[in-house]
């Protein structure tokens, strides 16, 4: 009986690492996409400021399943991206995107991205260009005028939107179970297994708790590193 429970502890504890791992990965894909499309979207005019926010905004339009079949039917052997790239003649046979990582990653990115872009969208548009026009003027090169300018008046956007993507996609279900495929080992998958397959409430309720101080943890830490950070700056 022990060594069942060491191999179901130790289940958990990998369930939780990928979990973690991959709402890293999709983390920091929204950033690296969301920064420059929010600060286009700032430094755009005001006319066509709103019509590219209304785009960001326009696929909470269509239901959320919709959207996730919509690229099952991209990424599977016969979806649009394998037609692309044997038409483009990279490829000769179908490659396997569905019930991977990589499809997981994809979709988690896709559906969160906009969580990322309105907080530094509202960071961005704050923010005075004259600084930067500024520091540029001073002799700044502009990799040193975004990295001593622009990067620190973002900062509370990044840190918002990464917590608004971070958040659910850790406990993410129906994209790693439709993408990912029934046997992707992640959080949520195995809480809604213990909860509603295996009935064993004691102890979901348990892995809740966990997956909850894995949320909570971070989340202290950063507003006690912003109230520091507001005090430095006063």
């Amino acid at each position: 009986a022990s060594d069942v429970y060491k191999r179901q502890d130790k289940l958990y504890a990998i369930t939780y690492m990928r979990s973690v791992l991959m709402a890293l990965v999709t983390t920091c894909l929204c950033l690296a996409l969301g920064f420059p499309m929010a600060y286009g979207i700032a430094r755009s005019r005001p006319e066509t400021r709103n019509l590219l926010l209304l785009l960001i905004i326009l696929p909470f339009w269509i239901s959320f399943l919709l959207r996730v079949y919509a690229w099952m039917g991209i990424l599977n052997n016969n979806g649009a991206l394998n037609d692309l790239l044997i038409l483009l003649g990279l490829i000769d046979q179908p490659i396997q995107f569905m019930y991977t990582d990589f499809a997981t990653a994809i979709g988690l990115a896709y559906s969160y991205l906009p969580f990322m872009i309105l907080p530094l969208y509202a960071s961005l548009e704050r923010m005075d260009m004259d600084l930067v026009e500024a520091a540029q003027d001073l002799g700044a090169s502009r990799s040193a005028a975004f990295r001593d300018i622009t990067w620190p008046l973002a900062r509370p956007g990044v840190i918002a939107g990464c917590l608004l993507v971070f958040i659910p996609a850790i406990g993410e279900y129906v994209i790693p179970y439709l993408l990912g495929g029934p046997g992707s080992l992640f959080i949520g998958r195995v809480l809604f297994d213990e909860f509603f397959v295996n009935r064993d409430w004691p102890l979901a309720s348990a892995v809740a708790f966990v997956l909850l101080l894995l949320l909570v943890v971070p989340i202290v830490l950063l507003q006690r590193y912003q109230a520091r950070d507001t005090e430095e700056i006063a």
